[in-house]
Order: structure tokens, then sequence, then C-alpha cells
């Protein structure tokens, strides 16, 4: 047989139209007639690609040079079974089934989690998997497989592993391996099937025995692959040594040491060149004896010089001396955008790309990194740009998955509000109704029975809420449908056993049906097809528990891609690192160039370790990394190329790829020019939501009628009216409120209220706080009050056992002081009249007014919060107490005659040292308590007048801030006061 007839093509030269050219021009078909004698020439050649999208670039490559009539193109591997040749040499059994991802996932689960019960398991696995780990497992496993299927590794080289030299928990692993890889082929035989990775295998070898046959003197052209996997490289072997077969490498330094590359002891294996290494060794082909067609320029240089050996970088110097003439043709066309997050990374990317769209260029951007590719193409919408991702996106985050997981969200968490309210909101819902009957039903029953509101747990909850609101009636139609539809959900997860994946599917399939709305949505087909298929494995996968799931989903769904089915541009494309290789569009935009990014990470997985792959005869984890330089340093070689990353990956500092790196320390003082032509794009990027010349937003100055201001407020909202108008403005004259919260939980304010509520209820019930039951009394009274936390059951029943504290602290405060107590009073409701002040009413309860045996009172205020400090009791900023000992003295209080205050205490009553220790009010110098009390009156009276009264002056927003306030106000984004507050100087 003939030597393989081996060529290349450089990175900075076009793989595909330079592939087409020679090709016509005759260079790669040797004596094969064209022309007039052979009007059907190119007919008669097969060219052999990486992928599909190579395929379709080559063939327009063929026909923007005029020739309709196309070459036979293929790809490897990747013939159905009926276009396989149909020779002797393969008349043999059919191929088996492929495996599916998921019934394998399912299998290998199901091994691991019988495993993980064995004391062997135990012990190796630090804490007990769940479900969602067993099946991430479960894919780490199905990788090895596929690996040993891929390099033609037997299972049996896993056994000559010595276990003595292997860690205890390694040889643990190693002796499950050994079982359940064993097991692993007798399983599929079983079912007639094969490791999707096996039958490629296969089909290559058959591809390659028959190729003589197949080809035989007709001209066979095998194009831009790297023979990483060994059945690849056998067929390249196979066409390259045809009689008129060539093979065409894609960006082959032939200059570079290949013999110190193969040398495995230097760790060669993340190398660019690394792959093509093996193949020319593979195919014992010398590098000098590859043809390159066309010469390599400045930019091939440069780009093989700086990803160079490690013992190439110590002639860095002489080799940049060298090309430093050529050096700004090298560099010209390339753009470094340095972005300072990956939000502004895609912003820039989407304006650098636009600009190219609109000077007529194609544009191809490629990331390894998903998130960014969406991020990228949310960006291009703003420009009405659609470009979906080549890759397509998970059916977990497809609309179809995304309403799954609510309406399992929605049973899981016994159908809280916030789920709820999702659900319902989502534009797919419909339940059998209308979807415009569906939002105005939502809205009722967010805003007139949710909010604010806590419902018990499950439908019967909501349903309670709703008769209370009495809006049963209304909404009766869509909670009926509503759990019609997801009743299947709710009984599976409350079965009180584990169930089996294919019973989630198919109960999560029907839900669904039941749900949305009829008619086209993305990912509904695939999301059918998973529930199809998952569905029908019944018993096979680890059994479920009704926790964790949305997790157990997320990895039951994992290899379920979503792809727009609907055309959209042919002038710009988002692709993996996969997709993009061979392409040339006019800009290549590299996306995420980060380390751990673009390379990955190194991993080898949970199941071998790097230095038992090595010994396996296994690739280490590394030549993924070498496969990525590869794929960067033939994109580098575009024309025009983009090489952009993040400074910052969500709040952790985050690295240029060490690819990018070495080419910048290659590149030395021009890549500062790289740098600044990206700048160009980071302003504009950054610009983009900027406004120009902004003017800040001013403190607010309402001036409304004094027939439209309050003539009414409770003693609360007296410091509100001294410190910040405003608010009362926006609660009484614009009658807004704070809308209470979806779903909030009940916190340490809502308890410190219920206690409050206890212990003034035992004092206005009138028991006796000697009494033997008088604790007693106490927890029974607040079992009734946290009553209604059946939802936080675990919470409740602390709080109550922390409670009987309170409870014993409140006692011993009430008998320690019940010597001069004449009469205790509790929650009295008050009214103080003002007739010269357009009868202005100052109303509010007073927590306790307790009447001492002298004749005075003591005023008590309960605090579940922090107590006023002495400065504001000093300044007036704390009111509450001395307009309460004003009202007292004048009489306001129902059932109360007119007295005077000797003691104002502020009291708290939460958990903790300081609960039940009193704080006595202490006014300013020069004022006694009640002169404080009178000089307090007088200040309210002022500013009822000038405030409320008159229109004069504004109703201004923070006149006295509260500096030593930690949360925002009800109305502090209405009144803007980060914005102007930072304008005038204001400090929190």
């Amino acid at each position: 047989m003939s030597q393989p007839k081996v060529y290349s093509i450089a990175p900075d030269t076009p793989f595909l139209p330079t592939l087409a050219e020679r090709i016509l021009d005759g260079t790669l078909l040797g004596d094969w007639p064209r022309g007039e004698d052979n009007p059907f020439w190119l007919s008669d050649i097969t060219i052999v690609l990486p992928t599909r999208r190579a395929q379709l670039a080559l063939a327009r490559a063929f026909a923007e040079r005029g020739h309709g009539l196309m070459p036979d193109i293929r790809t490897f591997g990747g013939e159905a079974p009926e276009e396989e040749p149909f020779l002797p040499p393969i008349e043999a059994d059919p191929l088996p089934q492929p495996v599916s991802r998921l019934e394998r996932r399912l299998i290998l689960a199901r091994l691991i989690d019988a495993w993980s019960g064995t004391e062997q398991g135990a012990q190796t696995l630090s804490t007990p998997p769940n479900a969602a780990e067993i099946l991430a497992l479960a894919d780490s496993l199905g990788q090895v497989v596929d690996d040993l299927n891929t390099e033609q590794v037997p299972v049996s080289a896993l056994k000559a592993l010595a276990p003595d030299e292997l860690a205890e928990n390694w040889q643990r692993v190693l002796g499950f391996l050994n079982i359940a890889l064993q097991a692993w082929p007798e399983i599929l035989e079983g079912r007639g099937k094969a490791d999707a990775s096996a039958i490629r295998n296969l089909r290559l070898e058959r591809q390659a025995a028959t190729a003589p046959l197949v080809f035989g003197n007709r001209p066979v052209i095998a194009a831009g692959s790297t023979g990483s996997i060994p059945a690849t490289a056998h067929l390249l072997g196979a066409l390259s040594r045809l009689p008129r077969g060539a093979l065409v490498l894609p960006g082959l330094d032939p200059d570079l040491d290949y013999d110190a590359l193969l040398r495995t002891e230097e760790a060669p294996h993340g190398h660019p060149q690394y792959g093509l290494a093996q193949l020319l060794r593979r195919l014992g082909t010398p590098p000098s004896t590859v043809i390159e067609l066309g010469r390599p320029g400045a930019r091939a240089e440069v780009i093989r010089q700086s990803l160079a050996l490690a013992n190439g970088t110590a002639r860095w110097a002489q080799t940049r001396a060298a090309l430093l003439p050529r050096m700004a043709e090298a560099v010209k066309g390339i753009t470094i955008l340095a972005a300072r997050t990956a939000d502004e990374e895609a912003r820039a990317i989407a304006l650098a790309a636009r600009d190219a769209l609109m000077e007529r260029k194609s544009v191809g951007i490629v990331s390894p990194d998903r998130n960014l590719a969406r991020r990228i193409a949310a960006e291009l919408l703003r420009f009405e740009l659609e470009v979906d991702d080549a890759a397509g996106s998970p059916l977990f985050h497809a609309p179809a998955g995304r309403l799954v997981r609510q309406i399992l969200s929605l049973a899981a968490n016994g159908f809280a509000p916030v789920d709820l309210v999702a659900l319902l909101r989502s534009r797919a819902t419909v339940l059998g109704l209308e979807r415009a009957q569906v939002a105005r039903l939502a809205d009722t029953l967010e805003t007139r029975v949710l909010r604010g509101r806590r419902p018990g747990p499950g439908l019967a909850g909501i349903r309670a809420l709703v008769a209370e609101r009495r809006e049963e009636e209304r909404l009766a139609p869509l909670l009926d449908a509503l759990e019609t539809a997801i009743a299947p959900v709710c009984a599976l997860l409350e079965s009180g056993t584990r169930f089996s994946a294919a019973l989630l599917a198919r109960t999560l399939a029907e839900a669904f049906s039941r749900v949305a709305a009829p008619g086209p949505m993305p990912g509904r087909s695939e999301l059918e097809a998973w529930a199809e298929e998952l569905g029908g494995r019944e018993g096979e996968g680890p059994l479920l528990p009704a926790t964790g799931l949305d997790q157990v989903l997320y990895k039951l769904m994992a290899g379920f891609e979503v792809r727009n089915a609907q055309p959209r541009r042919d002038d710009i494309s988002i692709w993996g690192q996969l997709e993009a290789r061979l392409q040339s569009p006019d800009l290549l935009i590299l996306a995420g160039v980060n380390e751990d990014i673009w390379p990955e990470t190194a991993d080898p997985g949970p199941w071998l370790s790097r230095g038992m792959r090595l010994a396996a005869g296994l690739e280490p984890p590394e030549r993924k990394q070498g496969l990525a330089a590869h794929d960067f340093e033939m994109a580098l070689g575009n024309g025009e190329v983009i090489v952009a990353y993040a400074q910052r990956m969500g709040t952790s500092p985050a690295l240029p790829s060490r690819l990018l790196q070495r080419l910048e320390a290659f590149i030395g003082e021009d890549a500062k020019a790289l740098r600044e032509k990206g700048q160009v794009w980071l302003e504009a990027a950054r610009s983009l939501d900027t406004v120009v010349s902004p003017r800040g937003a001013l403190r607010p100055m309402p001036r409304p009628p004094a027939a439209a201001r309050p003539r009414r407020l409770s003693v609360t909202e007296i410091e509100t009216l001294f410190r910040s108008p405003y608010d009362i403005y926006a609660k009484h004259v614009l009658g807004l409120r704070r809308l209470d919260p979806l779903g909030e939980e009940v916190g340490v304010r809502e308890r410190g209220t219920m206690i409050h509520e206890v212990f003034a209820r035992f004092i206005i019930e009138g028991h006796d706080i000697h009494g033997a039951g008088a604790l007693a009394t106490l927890n029974a009274m607040a079992r009734e009050a946290f009553a209604g936390l059946e939802a936080v059951a675990e919470r409740r029943d602390i709080w109550l056992r922390r409670f009987e504290h309170a409870a014993r602290d409140f006692l011993a405060f009430e008998r320690d002081r019940d010597g001069r107590i004449a009469s205790r009073h509790a929650e009295v409701e008050g009214e103080w009249v003002f007739p010269l002040l357009d009868n202005f009413r100052l109303v509010g309860i007073a927590d306790r007014l307790d009447v001492l045996k002298d004749g005075t009172l003591e005023i008590i205020d309960f605090k579940t919060g922090s107590v006023p400090t002495p400065a504001d009791m000093r300044n007036f900023d704390a009111p509450q107490l001395l307009l309460e000992a004003a009202m007292a003295r004048d009489g306001a209080f129902e059932g109360m005659e007119p007295r005077e205050s000797s003691a104002l205490i502020y009291m708290k009553i939460a958990a903790g040292p300081e609960a039940f220790k009193p704080t006595d009010f202490k006014p300013g110098q020069g004022f006694s308590l009640m002169g404080a009390a009178d000089e307090v009156g007088r200040r309210l009276q002022r500013h009822v007048t000038e405030v409320l009264l008159k229109d004069t002056l504004p109703m201004a927003a923070r006149i006295r801030p509260d500096v030593t306030r930690r949360y925002r106000g009800a109305y502090d984004h209405l009144a803007r006061n980060e914005e102007w507050t930072l304008l005038e100087g204001d400090e929190e």
C-alpha cells in the first residue's frame, strides 16, 4: 500500500475556501481528468469532513466558485446505516442499536445506588449520595465507558492496575469498576444494544476496511480532522493510502519538534499540536513530508511560537526579534477585549457583532460557556438580532422545561404562595381556561388573598384564605382546575414511598398537558420525547424520594437540547467549539476566553485518578485542554478576530486563559494596542445604558393643598412627621401603602408581636400575676396565638419553648413592681382632639397605662425592636411616650381619668439578656418628665400648624434623618433617597 499523502492548511489560511480551491485547481487530485473530457469530474470526488456544519460550508464554497454540481461530501462516521456501502466485506451482522444516554444513565445509576448501600460503598463515599448525586456519578461512569471505547482500551486494563500502589479509597473504587464495567457489556448484550461510542468505532472501522472497494481509483479527500479518536485515525490512514486519497490536516506545524511533543513524561497533552503528532505517528508519516497548501503568514508564525512547548519559550527573545519586522502584519485584525464582568463582555461582543453586520460582514461567535452564549444572544436582541446558540439550550431551561419545574416546585412546596403565583403568571399556563381569564384571576388571588397572608399547608390552606376573603365564587374555577391538573403530582409526592424516575416523568407529563396552553411551545416536543423515553423505563434507575427533585430533574433532562426550528439569519451565528471548527467568517469572536473555561479544568472525574488513567492506557484529562488549545490556535488565525474575556466571574476575580496570556507575553508591547482596540467596544458597552448629562434626582418637595393634608395621625407617626413629612404625604395624601411581601415567612418581628398580644391579653382579662396557674395560663394563650403557624410548625414549637422563658421574666417583672401598682391597663385606645387646629386628632393605643398607688401613671412601651437612644430622648426625636403622657394628662385615653405620669418606660420583650430590663425615658437637661411632655406637645402643634394646616411649606423627605436606622423605609424608593442624598452629601 502506498505512503499516505498528507497536506496541511495553516491557521491563518481559510480552511474550507482553500480546500475548495486546491480541489478545483487539481492540487489534491493528482492526474484525475478534469475539464471538457470529464464534465462530471467534480461529482466523482468524495470529501470527508468532521461536522455537518463544515459539510454545508464547503458546499457553499464550491457554489460561490460557480460549481453547482457538487462532490460527494460526507462526515466521519456520520452516515445513516441505510447509506453505508453494501459490499461483500461488510455483509455482516447489522450494527446493534445504540443505548441512549438516558437509558445508560438509569442503568448505571441503579448499579451505583446498590453499591453505595454496601459497606465498601459507604466507606468510599464521604456521605450517602442523594438521587441527584447518584445520577451525576452515573454520567461520570458513562464517560469512563466512552473513554475506554473511544481509545480502544479493554476493561481488563483496569485489572492490571496494581492495587497496592493505590490509596485505600481508590482500591475500593477500582473494585467496583471492575465489577460494574465487566457487567456492563453483558447488560447491553441482553438488551441487544451497544454504546454509541462503540458503534461509532465499528462504523469507522467498517468504512476503513471497505474504502479500497468503495472508492477504488476515484479521488477521496479526508479533511479537517485531527484524528483524536483512534478509529477515526485508522480511517484517515486508510483513505490517505488510496491511489488518489489525500489527507488535509488543520494547522499542522511542520517545524515543531514532534519527538519532544510525544515524550509523555513531559506532559505534552495540553499542547495544540499533540493530537496531530499522535496522528502522524499512527500514520507513520514524518512532519517533513507534509505539504503546506499555501504559505503560512506572519499570523501563523506568531500563534505557533506563542503556544510553543515549554523548552521553546526559552528562545522567545530570538524568535520575537526575527518576527519583529512582521509583527504589525501578524497582529493586524486581532482585538483583545478585557471586560470587567461577563455582562459587560456580552454587551461589548453584541456591539462589535452589530457593527460588523452593518458593514455586511458575516460574524461567528464562539463560546464554550453556554450561559455566556445566552447572555450574548439576549444582548443582540437589543438590536433586533435574533440569534440562537447552535448548540441549543438545555430542555431544563427551555420554556416547556421551566413550566414542568414550576409544576414540580408547586407540588413539592405545598402550594406556597410564591410558587403558586409564579405558575399562574406564566403565559403558558391556561389550565383549560382562557389565558386572559387565568391572568385576571391570578391578579385577584395575589392582591386580595395572598399578599400579607400566610396560608396553611396545601391547597386547602389557599382555599381557607379565599373563603375568609369571600372570593370563593370568583376563584373556585381557577382553584378547581389547578387542583385537577396538579393532583397526580401531589399524590405522588405525598405517597410516603419512594418512586421510580419513570413514574415521575409520566406524572409530570400528565400535569404538563393539563396546565400548558395547546399549540407550539419551545421545548414541547423535546419534553414529550423525554417523558416518553423515561416513562417507558419502569424499574430502571434509583428510587427517588420526594425531596430534592429539582436537581434530580436537572440530571434526568441532561442531554436533551432544544434547538430553534425557525429559520434565522445566516450572517451571524453562535457556536460551540465543535461547531466552529473549520469556519471562516469575516469576523470571528472568541468569547469566554477565561482560565477554566477555555480550556476547561483538567478534571479526571470521580472514578479514575489521573495516574490511574495513564496506567490503564487512557489519555489524561489534559487531552481535552489540548483540543481546546488547537481550537484556539485555528480560530486565532481568522483574518479578523476578537478575543474576549471577563476580569470577574460573579463575585470572584477571573483570569484570562493561559492561551491568551502566552499570546500576549510573546507579542510583548504590541499587545497593548490590541487591548486599546478592544477598549473601544468596552467604552461603547458601558455608555450604552448611560444617560448623557445625567441629572440626579432632587429632594422631593411636594406641596399639596392644605385641605388634602391629613387631619388625623397616630402617635407612632409623629416621629415620622418630625423627621420626614414626605412619608406622611405618600401615605395619607397619595394613599400609598406598602405592598405586603408574597409568601413572607414568619420572622422575629411577628413573633414579638404575638408575644406582645399574649401579655396584653393576660392583663386585659385580669389574670392574677401571683396565681399558681399564671405561667400555665400564659403558655395556653401563647399556644392559641401561635396556632396559625402550622406552615412553620418546627419553628413554632421552638418559639413556644422560648416563650416560657419570656413568660417567667414577664411574671417576675410584674410581681417585683406589684407593691406600688394600684391597677394595670393594657392596649388602651386614646384620641386627643385639637379644636384650634381644625380639629386635628392624635390617636393611639398605649401598650400599658398602670396607675400607681400615688395616683400617677407609669406608661410602658413594650419594644420588640431597639430602644431609642438617650440622644433621641433628649432631642425629642422619640416623642411617642411623651405624647402618651400628654394625652393621659388631658384625659384622652378611654376609661382613664386625667393623670400626670411619673415614669415612662421602654421594655424589651425579645429573648436575650436585655429582655424585661426597663429603660427609663430621660428627658433633656432642664426638663421634668411632664415638662418634656408639654414641650413635645407644643412642637406637635407647631408642626401641625405649619406642615399640615398650611401649604406654604413642602412636605420634604428626610429633614431629620435617623442615622441609626439600618433598614429601608416604606417610601424611601419613592422619594429616591439614595440618589439625592449622594448629591447633597447626606451621610447615612
